[in-house]
């Protein structure tokens, strides 16, 4: 006889792990029930939002290129070293 399968409805409400930790940004005493707002970023002119996006575009470029550069490194090393 086959076994019926279990179907999952969603949330249930139940608390399987509280993320209310001291010290983390979202932290939520039990008197403060809402998180402060400090700014909004549509508050932000074109050119300081392109100077951001400049700057993540180079902060990505920046980590691409390390990776790059350490397998390169790899790279030479297995050909010149290891399997000599």
């Amino acid at each position: 006889m086959a076994k019926k399968k279990k179907t999952f409805d969603g949330d249930d409400g139940r608390v399987v792990a509280k993320m209310n930790v001291d010290g983390m940004p979202w932290y939520m005493r039990a008197e403060k029930k809402e998180l402060p707002q400090d700014s909004d970023i549509s508050d932000l002119s074109k050119k300081e939002t392109w100077e951001i996006i400049k700057g993540s575009v180079k902060a990505g470029l920046l980590i691409g290129s390390v990776f790059f550069v350490v397998f390169l490194a790899f790279i030479l090393f297995c050909v010149y070293v290891w399997f000599r």
